[in-house]
């Protein structure tokens, strides 16, 4: 899947799942939407990413690459508590993310491929 579609699909599953995060247990939890901003963030790259601006794409992989390790103590807390919908909701923003970064190192080295032919 190209880059701009997976940073498309990342800020939207931060948004979603980060938003469900801090509304889930009864009462506002605003660490929660850490993921919401980087994920506000993402969608208003989504445009240079998509016409492959290579400053634009690096600040993308940098705030994804970001996030996915600061998601991991939330999830392994959740872990921790065995609380289900946390693990999960943590844990589809830690795959998407993951998956994300994965089209970024593809499309790096598709274009490093095409300058050099």
């Amino acid at each position: 899947m190209k880059a701009g579609t997976m940073t498309l699909l990342a800020a939207i599953a931060l948004i979603g799942l980060g938003a469900w995060g801090a509304f889930d247990g009864g009462e506002f939890n605003k660490t929660a939407l850490i993921p919401v901003v980087f994920g506000v963030v993402l969608l208003a790259l989504v445009p240079g990413v998509r016409k492959e601006n290579k400053v634009v794409a690096h600040i993308a992989v940098s705030l994804v690459l970001l996030i996915t390790l600061a998601l991991f103590m939330p999830l392994m807390k959740a872990i921790g508590r065995s609380n289900t919908p946390a693990i999960l909701r943590v844990g589809a923003m830690v795959v998407m993310c993951v998956l994300a970064l994965v089209s970024y190192i593809q499309s790096f080295i598709a274009a490093r491929k095409a300058r050099e032919a």
